[in-house]
């Protein structure tokens, strides 16, 4: 039988944007469905494949979005229903994919559901949601704590009965063994999907289900002061359940019911256990966000070991994914220092596996500190003096020189960054060395490339902040050579030959040099290598891929 193409979705770059910060059309500081579409060009310029926006739903916006009042209509903030389809059309016609946020786990306390599910414990919705009677002595009914800070259950006093909130009081989680709310959250995929949506981002999807016993989470004993406190106990109960595994399978069929949509789910958790959320014979998400980038030491030797932990971990036909940052976490830019920046974008895109480039990134954008009469994180707010605040990687795009970097002409609603008078989209575009044409020609090569897109991943052994790897396709093979130190080193092959062509430097500025034998690399350098026929790679067991 003739091989069939792969699915979109594992050729894919995807590029995350906060609409709160990407464009402000309407002059009110905060960004908009029109910015968005106005800003398209951006997206197919740099090269990117789908646009992946975090929630546009009706909300009161305690968490931005993140607690949704209505699952199937666009808050006033961000436009209108028809601004939603008209940017879906754009991206479309302009060969984007476009994947909605999709928040499952809770919804806004001003949501319907909600209203009616607190009018009264005989409420039909009363079960929507997770409620409990107090413990003997009056209070909350375990030990179960908010990530966002302090208990995870609210009284009530109307009805006498606590409510479970993974995050803020205003945040109350469904129920999700209640199959009516499941059906009610397969109708909102639905909606979409027939609008033209390709596929949804799940939020906290390992959250889902919780323990139907109710028991108290173990005592964490690696909790050490400053951590953020609800690592006080382990989540042992409240998170990660097999049950939830049937769950995302339901998700997985009503996305299924449409063609070449993808399912994405976020998940925290060791990479032992993150790959179990690829399902059964592949029938859970399509790919459970890899977020081991994010949190691992910045160490040649360290990445090596968790790139091979991962590839040997991924289930038969699993598709890998890598990010290097989202709207939680530090800027990367921030995270590894400004050269090691560009070797991380250069890891990130040649990596095997489906890459998600968060906006700002491509231009290097860095964690912006906020000050206290700014800040607006409720997890900032809630968990004081931790400086474990979101808003610092969330402020406005930096698109050109003017007062307030393009992105609006008033005051945005989060600062911009002090250097967006010279680190900004219009001035890099300009400068053919700067980290967003590094990011265009990564992409480039990438759709180009049939070993960077599809082939298979093979570590090299190296030492010291060498990291090294080749992607290999029928003859195609490059030689992938990252320096994650500062200081200059030699690439050469034991019990092997190096040569070919250097196609790109993360510093911009040695193309179609060739290569003998040995590779001079700078600190903070890395570069791709197309490896020739005289090139032989040490006797070496690929991975089984």
């Amino acid at each position: 039988m003739p091989a069939t193409d792969p699915p979109w979705w594992q050729s894919a770059v995807i590029y995350q944007v906060y609409p709160r910060s990407f464009q402000d059309t309407d002059s009110d500081g905060v960004g908009d469905l029109l910015g968005i579409r106005r800003r398209l060009p951006h997206l197919v310029e740099l090269g990117v494949d789908a646009l992946w926006l975090s929630p546009v739903f009706p909300s009161p916006m305690a968490d931005f979005g993140y607690d949704v009042a209505d699952y199937t209509g666009i808050d006033p903030l961000f436009g209108s229903m028809a601004d939603f389809d008209a940017l879906v059309g754009a991206a479309h016609a302009a060969g984007l994919k476009v994947i909605l946020d999709l928040v499952p786990n809770h919804t806004s306390d001003q949501h319907a559901w909600f209203r009616q599910s607190r009018s009264s414990r005989s409420d039909p919705k009363r079960d929507w949601y997770i409620w409990r009677d107090p413990s003997p002595d009056g209070g909350p009914p375990n030990n179960w704590l908010s990530d966002f800070g302090g208990k995870a259950w609210e009284f009530d006093a109307a009805t006498g009965q606590y409510y479970y909130h993974a995050f803020l009081a205003a945040q109350p989680d469904l129920n999700w063994r209640n199959p009516e709310v499941r059906a009610a959250i397969y109708d909102a995929m639905r909606f979409w999907l027939r609008r033209g949506v390709d596929g949804f981002r799940v939020d906290v999807i390992w959250h889902l289900i919780k323990d139907d016993q109710f028991r108290d989470n173990p005592a964490n004993p690696a909790f050490r002061p400053g951590d953020p406190p609800h690592h006080a106990v382990m989540p042992l109960y409240t998170t990660d359940r097999p049950e939830v595994h049937a769950v995302i399978e339901e998700m997985r069929r009503v996305v299924d019911e449409f063609p070449e949509r993808v399912l994405i789910g976020e998940i925290y958790l060791p990479l032992e256990r993150l790959v179990a959320y690829y399902g059964r014979d592949l029938g859970g998400v399509h790919l459970p966000f890899n977020f081991a980038l994010l949190q691992t030491a910045w160490s040649a030797r360290v990445v090596a070991k968790l790139i091979d932990g991962y590839e040997a971990a991924l289930p038969h036909g699993g598709w890998p994914n890598w990010v290097l940052g989202n709207h939680d976490r530090v800027r990367v830019a921030s995270r590894v220092g400004p050269g090691q920046a560009r070797v991380a974008a250069m890891l990130l895109l040649t990596l095997r596996g489906t890459p998600t480039v968060y906006y700002g990134d491509e231009i290097g954008m860095q964690q912006v500190p906020i000050p206290p009469e700014r800040v607006r994180d409720p997890f900032e707010r809630n968990v004081p003096g931790k400086k474990l605040g979101r808003d610092g990687c969330r402020t406005p795009m930096q698109w050109d020189t003017s007062p307030y970097a393009g992105f609006s002409d008033v005051e945005p609603w989060l600062p911009l960054g002090d250097d967006h008078r010279h680190n900004n989209v219009e001035n890099q575009r300009a400068d053919q060395t700067s980290i967003y044409q590094l990011h265009r020609r990564l992409i480039e090569l990438r759709c180009t490339r049939p070993a960077l897109r599809l082939g298979r991943y093979r570590p090299i052994a190296a030492s010291g902040d060498l990291l090294l790897f080749v992607r290999e396709r029928e003859r195609e093979r490059l030689l992938v050579a990252l320096n994650l130190g500062d200081e200059p080193l030699e690439v050469s092959l034991t019990n092997g030959r190096l040569a070919g062509t250097l196609l790109l430097s993360t510093a911009g500025d040695r193309v179609a040099e060739k290569v003998t034998g040995s590779l001079d690399l700078r600190g903070d350098e890395g570069a791709i290598v197309e490896l020739s026929d005289e090139a032989r790679l040490p006797s070496q067991t690929p991975l089984p891929r």
